[in-house]
């Protein structure tokens, strides 16, 4: 399984609208074994319906066929946002089990406490509970993320880097100021605490003594991965995203003059810069 996505209360903070969205779609009757992938089978017997919008496949539980085509047009928008970073198609398959309990039963781990969606292998799992209590734009920058591990993969790469770069696609159309999209690392800056270091597995980490940590940890990635596009672009930072899971971050950094010290150096003026 990759790696997780916040907890939906920072999602629930998205107030934007979202974007108006064309062709309404319903839930196509089709078996939905013909799409879905083999581990998840058998899950609903063959009530499963299938929504489609675009290049997206939505499997879902028949009783809520609003949810799928709703569902299905959203994951048409994020594979076009992720298209248009990574420069090539992507055609998202999302299943929706009818419960958390189903989710995280077809993710493989015991709990999906918090989390609104997850990547698996080829796929996107929404959690039905978490998933329900996101905003619009919420829903839109969960997906995207996702998405974005599922096209781009994550292996061989620091935490860091693969989810601050599924954030820096998520929230690149979202139409959020960076203060908002930020709001606890805002907090911090403003008192005076910068972050010391790009955040590593330990700051993804949540624990109840710091309960903000894990929303910290995804806005510092995510700043990381924007200084890059900022300053290089985005085509340098897809680059420098394929070249670290085949050379390494280091190498892949030194292709663009860096080193690991020199880039948390900047990446913590940029971060002082955006959020003071």
């Amino acid at each position: 399984m990759s790696s997780q996505v916040r907890p939906s209360p920072r999602g629930a903070r998205l107030l934007l609208p979202v974007l108006l969205l064309a062709a309404l779609l319903t839930a196509a009757d089709v078996p939905y074994a013909a799409v879905l992938p083999a581990g998840a089978r058998g899950l609903w017997g063959e009530g499963g319906q299938v929504a489609r919008a675009g290049r997206s496949v939505v499997v879902g539980h028949h009783a809520a066929p609003g949810l799928l085509a709703d569902l299905a047009r959203r994951a048409d928008l994020a594979g076009r946002r992720v298209s248009a970073v990574l420069g090539r198609p992507v055609r998202p398959l999302v299943v929706v089990p009818d419960s958390d309990a189903e989710a995280a039963g077809l993710a493989g781990t015991g709990r999906l406490d918090g989390l609104a969606a997850v990547a698996d292998g080829g796929r996107v799992i929404v959690v039905p509970g978490s998933f329900a209590r996101l905003t619009p734009t919420g829903r839109d920058v969960v997906l995207t993320h996702e998405l974005t591990h599922v096209a781009a993969g994550t292996d061989r790469l620091p935490v860091w880097l693969y989810e601050g770069f599924a954030d820096y696609v998520a929230y690149r159309d979202a139409g959020l100021p960076v203060g908002t999209a930020a709001a606890e690392l805002a907090a911090e800056v403003r008192a005076g605490r910068l972050p010391s270091e790009l955040p590593g597995p330990a700051a993804f980490a949540p624990t109840a003594a710091d309960p903000g940590r894990l929303a910290r940890a995804y806005q510092e990635a995510w700043l990381a991965c924007r200084f890059l596009a900022d300053r290089f672009g985005d085509g340098t930072l897809v680059r420098l995203y394929r070249d670290a899971r085949v050379a390494g971050v280091d190498q892949a950094l030194a292709s663009v003059g860096l080193t690991a010290g020199t880039l948390a150096a900047r990446w913590r003026e940029y971060v002082r810069e955006q959020l003071a």
